[in-house]
């Protein structure tokens, strides 16, 4: 089964204390206009082959008419696919999104013929712990380091070419990753083609190219129709099951916005699935993301420990005032 690392845990969630969202403050975030979605929100982007993965963020800026845009994981320009493009604020979760494990289709040409059993057996050896050295292209330091090959399922094979989908940890080059298959075929190969066809829970389902979003943001601003463009924007708490999360009752929020750390008895519930040191997304009780935050202890611990600092904030999402202040 093609899974990826955080889909092999466990998606329990343990209530500490039964709280209630006041109506007052805060949204649902399935009830956000689409300017609260532009302020906030993020779309999968369907990149073609040419344009750099700046240039389309550039591209999407221009369409809807925002002040910032930023992509999360660069795509080489030839490659297509997944491009995931945060609008304004919401470009602040951007860096949480660079550690989800991708997926990619890839198109390989084996440069001799080769026995199907061979291939599959050599691919096979490929899943696990590989070592890599950045191609002269690109945008790292061309040293040796590991990466994490999760799965390879071959798709097709017609003739010296390979089409195989690829599950692996972000920085993995796919192009480098066919010339070492080649390499320890014996024979030589090299990558044709490459899509992005997932990057953490974002998928295929939800991509659209640059000319739906444009349609969809004409018809929102000329003919005041905003179904496609609120179907095309997602929000950023829809991006982020691969991230543990913790919920906080409502008189906790004002002060985790205001970067005091978080204290047990601010947790409403959790789900029991982190280590100390992970990152975790929190969220109030209606759904928004307030913060991201590191561990300070596991969440087991945050279960058996009622008065234990659970976790120190790395980067602060939601405005101001959105929420009051209760601690006076």
């Amino acid at each position: 089964m093609c899974l990826l690392p955080y889909e092999k845990l466990e998606f329990k969630i343990i209530t500490l204390k039964q709280a209630n969202t006041s109506p007052d403050y805060g949204k649902n975030i399935e009830d956000r206009t689409i300017e609260e979605k532009l302020e906030y929100g993020l779309i999968n982007v369907d990149k073609p082959s040419g344009p750099t993965s700046h240039e389309i963020s550039g591209m999407l800026k221009r369409i809807l008419n925002i002040e910032k845009c930023g992509h999360s994981g660069t795509l080489d320009p030839a490659v297509t696919g997944i491009l995931p493009i945060a609008l304004n604020k919401g470009t602040k979760s951007l860096e949480f999104f660079l550690e989800s494990g991708k997926e990619y289709v890839c198109l390989m040409r084996i440069h001799k013929k080769i026995s199907e059993k061979k291939l599959v057996e050599t691919i096979d050896k490929f899943v696990g712990r590989i070592k890599q050295k950045p191609p002269v292209k690109s945008a790292v330091v061309r040293k040796e380091r590991y990466r994490t090959i999760y799965y390879i399922k071959i798709l097709e094979i017609k003739g010296q070419n390979v089409l195989f989908k690829v599950g692996c940890q972000a920085g993995t080059y796919i192009r480098k990753l066919c010339y070492d298959i080649g390499e320890f075929l014996g024979c030589g190969a090299n990558m044709v083609e490459l899509r992005r066809t997932r990057v953490g829970p974002i998928r295929e389902n939800t991509i659209h190219n640059l000319q739906e979003i444009s349609d969809a943001y004409y018809f929102y601003k000329e003919k005041n129709d905003s179904f496609m463009l609120n179907k095309i924007i997602l929000n950023i708490e829809e991006c982020i099951d691969h991230i543990p999360k913790i919920w906080i009752v409502d008189s906790a929020v004002s002060s985790m916005i205001n970067g005091i750390d978080l204290k047990s008895p601010g947790i409403a519930k959790l789900e029991h699935r982190f280590r100390k040191d992970d990152i975790v997304a929190v969220l109030t009780l209606k759904g928004e993301l307030v913060c991201f935050g590191k561990a300070l202890i596991s969440s087991k611990e945050i279960k058996n420990n009622s008065n234990a600092i659970a976790l120190k904030i790395e980067k602060v999402i939601m405005n101001q005032g959105i929420y009051p202040r209760m601690d006076k």
